[in-house]
């Protein structure tokens, strides 16, 4: 039999690596859920709400609902975690010669982070006084520490088990959340804010944390 050639090979593997319809068709329904779960929380409180409301707004069953989530809070969780994810993959391209401050910088002003989305804004405004909300944006941040911490690890020729390592992560991780929840709280009242007043936080908060302890 006829080995691949590398050319084949690397389409093999990209093939490989994308998502099937199936998973595409089921990210875009979990999508569509937080989206929807989203705007009944902002317009009548999440206490209001139910997972009959939500699943109705949608247009699937309560039991397809319960079926992709375990509570109406958990909802949410695909529209926080998108950035994370986003932010997570493109550190897996970081550039050797590139500083990580700098990286993200202008991986957000190119746009090739999403750019600041109005119900994301809205959900994370909502997790200082919704303690289930609260819960699962930290969660989020939570599930993406190890993926940081593989990616500083490999980075700097460390172990993931590196304490060094394990600080660096999550000095990251919490700069990004304050960025964003901090960039929430300021444009609250603007309907457009724009990538480069979304860069203009992170870069704050990341550069705070380069500076490391001021005492």
């Amino acid at each position: 039999m006829r080995e691949a050639a590398p050319a084949d090979r690397t389409t093999q593997a990209a093939a490989a690596a994308r998502p099937s319809l199936g998973e595409r068709r089921k990210e875009a329904l979990r999508l569509d859920i937080a989206r929807e779960a989203v705007r009944l929380f902002v317009s009548q409180g999440v206490t209001s709400t139910t997972g009959d409301q939500i699943a109705e707004a949608v247009g699937v069953s309560t039991r397809t609902l319960w079926r992709h989530f375990p509570t109406k809070e958990s909802c949410v969780r695909p529209l926080l975690t998108a950035g994370l994810d986003a932010a997570t993959d493109q550190l897996r391209h970081w550039p050797p010669e590139t500083g990580l401050l700098d990286f993200l910088i202008r991986s957000c002003r190119h746009g090739t982070l999403p750019s600041a989305d109005p119900a994301v804004l809205d959900l994370i405004r909502m997790t200082p006084t919704e303690p289930a909300l609260r819960a699962v944006w930290l969660q989020a941040h939570d599930d993406a520490l190890p993926v940081l911490t593989e990616v500083l690890a490999r980075r700097s020729g460390g172990s993931t088990d590196d304490l060094r390592v394990k600080v660096h992560a999550a000095t990251v991780n919490g700069a990004l959340r304050a960025a964003a929840e901090d960039f929430a709280v300021r444009f609250a009242d603007e309907a457009q804010a724009s990538e480069e007043d979304l860069a203009a936080c992170m870069h704050a908060a990341l550069r705070a944390a380069s500076e490391g302890l001021p005492y």
